[in-house]
């Protein structure tokens, strides 16, 4: 004969592990349908411009903090050079970057003025 005792147990144990499914169940049910998306998800992305623009003050601030941390004494010469030419290559290709940007968003005057000047 069974003993009661652990039936008991094994029901309850049963139980818990269905309320627990439950309440995953709903929770995920509540975040689909009602959790609002945050007003940043809906904000338009940033352009290409902006991207290389953040990406040049974040290399001038790198460079900073390196010139000062040499500074202190926390790298050798020649660490600190390397580090500072890949640093500098880097920005350079990234005002380079811009500079196309930039430059393909100029319309450049077409037509008779052009022609005109040419005269």
């Amino acid at each position: 004969m069974p003993n009661p005792a652990a039936i008991l147990v094994l029901a309850s144990g049963d139980a818990a592990i269905l309320a627990a499914c439950f309440a995953l169940a709903a929770a995920t049910f509540l975040f689909i349908f009602f959790i609002q998306p945050d007003a940043s998800d809906l904000a338009p992305h940033r352009s290409k411009l902006d991207q290389l623009m953040e990406r040049r003050d974040t290399i001038y601030e790198n460079l900073r903090d390196l010139r000062f941390e040499y500074r202190a004494g926390k790298y050798s010469e020649a660490d600190y050079e390397a580090m500072k030419n890949s640093m500098e290559t880097e920005a350079a290709l990234v005002l380079a970057e811009i500079d196309q940007v930039t430059e393909a968003g100029v319309r450049r005057p077409r037509g008779p003025r052009g022609a005109e000047r040419a005269q």
